[in-house]
């Protein structure tokens, strides 16, 4: 069945090539029209009728002729969006370019083919002559992954509506597109359930008295205690306690079986929501996996992370990582039966797996 379907799209693809034209409805009637006037003037042998076939089949040659120009010497180029996340709708620039000198091309419909996307079709009536014409087109990935260029289908059925010819344009690009970072069920209540776990009392200007200290350079003079200043004779900070988030140690484990890719992917798109809101609030993050590992914001930003997550693939026989040596809040995704993570390190963390549901149910190890 899958060799029958290959098949016939070769087929398919080879007759388009043959025949770059679609007879429309009305292209239709009016081939069965001019058909019932070349048998009635073989019938009656009445040169009128002659004249009216002749005049009949000269409109279709002319059509063919017209939309033919109307398609020669138009050009393509397609500008998508730096950042693509999956199941988003964002909005490419189209531009179309009519490379000949005076002759304006008429009714042109512009659709797009790419696999694992939608995109929304555009019409041009008329593209005048050595002129570049731009227009906003809404593009929607449905997952992740490095696509792999795409075309584009010009056609036009100018001037009768009796054929419609067709010529494709393939853009040898490539388009990178993140995982998802909208909410799903129940990544909000996972989200708040992290930052719960950053919550935590370290030094800063806030507005709980914490110490008196040496003043140091370039700092407000407004903190300045004036009576421990006189006292000591060296100018003094009053230094406060404020709420800061400590860090967050985020893994995601590569090593899961292959009845788990389902809560893989679910997890890579968990992994993207949680660095993708974090990030909005500055929170440091630190995402590990076995072949990768980055600290946010000091060494890279949510993208970095986004760009990993695009491409990322189950990976059989790896080893957990050990945590790293700094205090922090630990978040584990793993297929790993909890003995293991704790074995290697990662406790207390609190851990998401497929046990405790698709996701993004999770529990303290």
């Amino acid at each position: 069945m899958l060799g029958s379907d290959a098949a016939m799209r070769r087929l398919a693809t080879i007759l388009r090539a043959l025949w770059p034209r679609r007879v429309t409805g009305i292209g239709a009637l009016f081939g069965v029209a001019a058909l019932a006037v070349g048998t009635a003037a073989l019938a009656s042998g009445l040169n009128l009728l002659f004249l009216i076939l002749a005049a009949m089949l000269s409109m279709l040659m002319v059509s063919g002729f017209i939309s033919r120009l109307s398609l020669a010497g138009l050009e393509l180029d397609c500008v998508l969006p730096e950042h693509i996340t999956a199941r988003r709708a964002v909005r490419a620039r189209i531009r179309v370019g009519n490379l000949k000198r005076w002759m304006p091309s008429f009714s042109v419909h512009l659709t797009g083919q790419q696999a694992g996307a939608s995109i929304a079709p555009l019409y041009f009536p008329v593209l005048p002559g050595n002129t570049r014409l731009e227009q906003a087109l809404e593009v929607r990935f449905e997952r992740r992954g490095l696509h792999q260029g795409g075309s584009f289908r010009l056609s036009t059925a100018f001037p009768f509506g009796f054929l419609v010819r067709e010529a494709e344009v393939t853009l040898s690009t490539q388009v990178l597109v993140y995982p998802s970072v909208e909410a799903q069920a129940g990544f909000e209540e996972l989200l708040a359930e992290v930052r719960g776990d950053l919550e935590t009392q370290a030094r800063g200007h806030g507005y709980d008295f914490y110490r008196i200290r040496p003043y140091e350079a370039f700092e407000s003079a407004r903190h300045v205690d004036w009576k421990a200043t006189a006292h000591t004779g060296e100018l003094q900070v009053r230094e406060f306690a404020r709420e800061q988030e400590r860090l967050l140690e985020i893994l995601l484990d590569l090593d899961a079986p292959p009845e788990c890719e389902g809560w893989f992917e679910k997890a890579v798109e968990c992994c993207a929501f949680l660095i993708w809101r974090l990030s909005e609030r500055a929170a440091r993050v630190r995402f590990r996996s076995q072949l990768f590992d980055i600290t946010l914001p000091e060494m890279g930003d949510a993208y970095s992370v986004l760009r990993y997550l695009a491409v990322v693939t189950p990976v059989r026989g790896r080893a957990l990582p050990p945590p790293g040596a700094e205090e922090s809040s630990r978040l584990v995704f793993s297929a790993r039966p909890p003995e293991q993570i704790r074995e290697a390190g990662w406790d207390p963390a609190r851990l998401v797996g497929p046990q405790e549901g698709l996701l993004p149910c999770s529990r303290v190890c």
